[in-house]
């Protein structure tokens, strides 16, 4: 079934440092403290639109690895999305300058080490979340990564997604919500989901659920929040959403799901809950959605206790998905069927980061998508 890691994180040492540009260059402030996201006029758009680039991170912490053996499997695991990532848009793979040379062994010339302090490799929930405007321009909200409810200390990457604003020149929108960007899907016309253990959880907001709510649909500019009740406490994120279920475009989600309820797994009766939820909700346009359903895998490679084997926790790049295959032929030959369906016309990639998935995460959780601007 799903699963996260959950191993406590020893104290961070890194501070962050100020992102410099490309060229070395400090770049200044520009946070924005007025309006919210949403009454300023930005939203998430849907990840399938067009990027300007991919950002990622590099994974610093031997102790959330088991040592040096483990981080070293992680990166290698993170510098292939990287590359493979590259080869359809730019990826630019945060880490500290120190460890230049290490990148760039690592990983192609297409992908752009820009310097930064950084903990570990999930860009989707610390790195920035990007919004877009009608007329083109961008902005970030920042939702306050907190190291899924304080579970584990990243001090450097608490600093991400607003160092990145700064490095673009970008406004930044932060309303005190806190969070995490796998916790959360957007169809980029108005409607989220989420799991309400995720974000209705003290150890992120001590706030009622209508405040949450609030609070979440202004961060991402949207209209109608749907929650799911979850699984508080079975996992470090508290059942992160985009590793069950994904908007492919308004008024379509795939959702992974095994074959049935298993008697003593709550992970399983989570799944069927919210695809319960799910079919009795309606978008920001009155409208009921319709399903993909992928089937989970089961003759996986690994055995690891906490492996994440989730094809839904794809990303979508320009022109292609990337997705993880697990080792089950028919399964991951369904998968990447189901997926090219969905996404016509776009190269489908399945690649083994099974490092990733036994240290808790997936492809998805890796990327951070910074949508392109203009008119």
């Amino acid at each position: 079934m799903l699963r996260r890691r959950d191993v406590l994180g020893l104290p961070v040492g890194l501070a962050a440092t100020a992102l410099l540009g490309p060229g070395g260059k400090a770049i200044a402030d520009t946070e924005d403290e007025g309006a919210t996201a949403r009454a300023a006029g930005f939203w998430m758009p849907l990840e399938a639109g067009r990027h300007e680039r991919t950002f990622m991170q590099w994974p610093m912490r031997p102790a959330l690895y088991g040592g040096w053996h483990g981080l070293e499997a992680v990166r290698a695991s993170g510098a292939l999305i990287a590359n493979t990532i590259a080869a359809f848009e730019p990826v630019a793979l945060l880490g500290p300058e120190s460890e230049s040379a290490r990148i760039a062994d690592g990983t192609t010339e297409r992908v752009e080490h820009w310097p930064m302090a950084t903990d570990d490799l999930w860009c989707r929930d610390s790195g920035p979340t990007f919004l877009r405007a009608a007329d083109g321009r961008l902005a970030v909200s920042d939702l306050r990564f907190n190291g899924w409810g304080n579970r584990q200390a990243h001090r450097a990457d608490m600093a991400i997604a607003a160092t990145v604003a700064r490095a673009l020149g970008l406004p930044v929108f932060d309303n005190g919500l806190v969070g995490e960007g796998g916790g959360v899907e957007t169809d980029g016309a108005g409607t989220a989901m989420a799991h309400e253990s995720s974000w209705i959880n003290p150890n992120r907001n001590r706030l009622p659920k209508a405040e949450v709510e609030r609070r979440l649909l202004d961060a991402l500019g949207a209209e109608e929040m749907i929650w799911a009740p979850g699984l508080a406490g079975a996992d470090i994120t508290d059942y992160h959403i985009d590793s069950l279920a994904r908007f492919v475009r308004p008024g379509l989600v795939a959702i992974q799901l095994p074959d049935r309820v298993y008697p003593g797994d709550p992970w399983s009766a989570a799944a069927f809950e919210t695809y319960d939820v799910l079919r009795a909700a309606r978008d920001a346009r009155g409208e009921r959605f319709e399903f993909t359903v992928i089937p989970e895998p089961v003759d996986i490679r690994s055995g690891a206790e906490d492996f994440v084997a989730s094809y839904v926790n794809y990303y979508v790049c320009n022109g292609a998905v990337i997705a993880a295959e697990f080792g089950d032929d028919r399964a991951d030959a369904a998968a990447q069927a189901a997926l090219g369906a969905l996404y016509p016309g776009r190269e489908v990639v399945m690649l083994n980061v099974d490092a990733i998935a036994a240290a808790g995460g997936g492809v998805h959780c890796t990327t951070q998508q910074q949508p392109a601007g203009g008119g």
